[in-house]
């Protein structure tokens, strides 16, 4: 079996350029990587990525509906047989997010885990990248020259970093996102590194 390496915290903090350089320095290394992200751009994705900029959004509960149908199907046509042929994958947000999201929408944290645990593979890793929200908001309106959309208002995003905060589970390391993209991407590699040759 492969591994299964998921890049998760809240919106600003660096995931995507973080799961990209970790990809890329992977293959640079020798390692069989592939990368993918979440929600996908599946029928169910898409959906959700409408939602989420629209001015009705849909209710908590239809959402984390379709990040279930969305996670159901990219688990069993890609993060499965990728881990079958011994590949290391690197998610850019996996379902911590969908706990931490749909949690600070009303929903419960510890039912949705078990929801998702039920038919997703837990991550070997689940990298946190920590960030307050006052400076993750910051990079998305001056570095990304985006208005925030609804996933992104400040209040909202305090309770999402709170259950962020409070998930403990083992499989979890959390990193500090005020550091340059280079020493992240050092310090993960020192984590993923030794996880990944484990068994070799």
């Amino acid at each position: 079996m492969g591994k299964l390496i998921a890049i998760e915290g809240i919106d600003g903090t660096g995931k995507s350029t973080l799961a990209k350089n970790l990809y890329n320095a992977l293959k640079e290394k020798g390692f069989d990587a592939v990368l993918s992200f979440e929600p996908t751009f599946g029928r169910y994705g898409k959906i959700l990525r409408q939602s989420f900029t629209s001015p009705e959004r849909l209710s908590p509960e239809e959402e984390l509906r379709l990040f279930t149908e969305d996670r159901r199907e990219h688990v069993r046509d890609f993060i499965e047989p990728a881990l079958k042929e011994g590949k290391i994958v690197v998610l850019d947000r996996y379902y911590l997010s969908t706990i931490a999201y749909q949690g600070a929408r009303g929903l419960e944290p510890e039912k949705i885990r078990v929801e998702n645990e039920a038919f997703s593979p837990r991550p070997d890793l689940a990298i946190i990248l920590v960030l307050d929200p006052e400076s993750a908001l910051r990079r998305i309106e001056e570095k990304r020259g985006e208005t925030p959309n609804s996933f992104e208002a400040l209040d909202y995003l305090r309770r999402v970093k709170k259950i962020f905060d409070e998930l403990d589970y083992p499989f979890i390391q959390k990193i500090d996102a005020s550091k340059s993209k280079e020493e992240i991407l050092e310090d993960v590699l020192n984590i993923i590194i030794p996880l990944a040759t484990e068994d070799t």
